[in-house]
């Protein structure tokens, strides 16, 4: 099978960083195709930067659909573009934090998501919220950017063992999701060093999508995820129009 993976920012470096996690998890059949999005901001903390890397997302996934990707991956932790993705493709998306989440629940009662900004912690509640695991979660803002993650001279590493520490000391926290993408190859390390079960998303999401896949599931076409009314778009959103953007 051949899975999609996109990073809807647009640093590139940090695309590798996710590949190389999603392949060192892929069955050995599965084809991990991990692309960066071509338009939008270079990282993504908070609404703002959310609403502008959308567009680009949905070019990729509409792309990557056509090009014969059994399933897509978005790989930020805000679920990005999520239900907009699941109306425009017909093959499964999976969001990296539903995924995270969802793994979670099956090994521990308590966890807690660790992510980079305070600004991030709120809409990753939101995201809590409704996946229905407010009562099980906590989410902690280690309080770093997104692309120090990738500067080995930054105190990010070891800001977020802080805050690993006290979601385990202080918040009972019985498994750890690393709330970012950008900290997918960190995992292993971390787990061992705090002795509890810290989950990756974009590996947890490889392994709930080659389920779906395995299990022939695609996204609803009636209801929510209902394919977007063909209509005309205007101005510079034209290219965005349910009858242009697969072209593009």
């Amino acid at each position: 099978m051949r899975i999609l993976i996109v990073n809807p920012n647009t640093t590139a470096s940090m695309t590798a960083t996710i590949a190389s996690a999603a392949s060192g998890v892929a069955a050995r059949e599965t084809e991990i195709v991990a692309v960066t999005s071509q338009m939008g901001p270079v990282s993504i903390e908070g609404y703002y930067d959310e609403v502008f890397a959308v567009p680009g997302l949905l070019v990729e996934i509409a792309k990557g659909e056509k090009a014969g990707a059994d399933g897509a991956i978005i790989a930020c932790f805000d679920d990005t573009g999520l239900d907009a993705a699941r109306a425009l493709a017909t093959i499964p998306v999976i969001g990296i934090c539903e995924a995270a989440v969802a793994t979670a629940s099956f090994i521990a009662q308590r966890f807690a998501i660790v992510t980079t900004m305070e600004r991030s912690r709120l809409p990753i509640e939101h995201l809590v919220h409704r996946y229905g695991m407010s009562s099980r979660a906590t989410v902690r803002a280690a309080n770093i950017p997104v692309l120090s993650l990738e500067d080995p001279m930054s105190d990010a590493l070891e800001k977020l063992r802080r805050e690993i520490d006290a979601a385990v000391s202080k918040n009972g926290a019985e498994a750890i999701i690393l709330g970012c993408a950008g900290m997918a190859d960190l995992a292993s390390r971390l787990s061992e060093e705090f002795r509890v079960p810290v989950i990756d998303g974009v590996s947890a999401a490889v392994k709930h999508l080659e389920g779906l896949v395995t299990l022939g599931l695609k996204t609803a076409k009636q209801g929510a995820y209902a394919a977007p009314l063909h209509k005309p778009y205007g101005g510079m959103l034209s290219m965005f129009s349910p009858t242009e953007i697969s072209d593009h």
